[in-house]
């Protein structure tokens, strides 16, 4: 037999100091062909993967590089954060608060409420994204007697397209820096206990928990948790 025919063995002896027997040679031809043919099935699930990940970064670039403001509602903003409302709040709150009381809550804050409500001065800023409303944060005094925060974010929510590329966080920091400049110093927001989302976002934010409450929202008592920064 040549060198060359015998080159495997010779191989395996120089790198391991014993040859394979013949039969766990073939034997493991086998398993690296059951190996390719794997990798090769797998094939059109890694390239829909990788493009699902390339599409995702565009969106993320294409969502931090666009043109985002943060600013005061305007009347015109009605009809805008009347469609985040109800898109925010049946996502969130869907198996949380049933499904007729929570539809009727969603219906009682038309864009005739926000206009209303945006005249009377209430503090709501919006976030801009290219002319079209992607999300609102309402705030003001603190209106509950237990926390020392002055200041309270009474609703923060995003359209869930909109939803896990940091634009709450900026939302938030920029309505937190506004109560700041009205001269009202700590936050609180209050959030109910079985939005599980929600009461993620704020740790993230780094809210401290203040208080757990119980309180009506709608026809039916629910469970809240109070977050708070100094």
């Amino acid at each position: 037999m040549s060198l060359s025919q015998n080159w495997g063995p010779l191989l395996r002896i120089m790198l391991y100091g014993v040859a394979e027997p013949e039969g766990k040679t073939r034997a493991r031809r086998r398993s690296e062909k059951k190996r390719a043919r794997r990798i090769v099935s797998c094939l059109p699930c890694l390239l829909a993967l990788g493009l699902h990940l390339r599409r995702t970064r565009l969106t993320l670039s294409i969502m931090t590089q666009t043109a985002i403001t943060i600013r005061p509602a305007e009347i015109g903003d009605a009809r805008g954060i009347e469609s985040v409302h109800d898109a925010a709040w049946r996502e969130a709150y869907r198996g949380i608060i049933p499904g007729v009381e929570l539809e009727r809550m969603v219906a009682r804050r038309g864009a005739s409420w926000w206009r209303s409500a945006i005249r009377r001065g209430a503090r709501i800023n919006v976030l801009d994204h290219q002319d079209r409303i992607a999300g609102y944060a309402s705030y003001g005094r603190n209106r509950s007697p237990w926390l020392t925060q002055e200041a309270e974010i009474y609703e923060l929510y995003l359209a869930p397209e909109f939803q896990g590329f940091g634009l709450g966080v900026r939302l938030f920091r920029a309505t937190q820096v506004n109560a700041r400049s009205a001269g009202l110093k700590g936050v609180a927001v209050w959030a109910l206990s079985g939005n599980e989302r929600a009461l993620a976002f704020y740790t993230r934010l780094g809210g401290k928990v203040l208080k757990r409450s119980t309180g009506r929202f709608g026809k039916s008592i629910y469970e809240s948790t109070a977050f708070g920064w100094d």
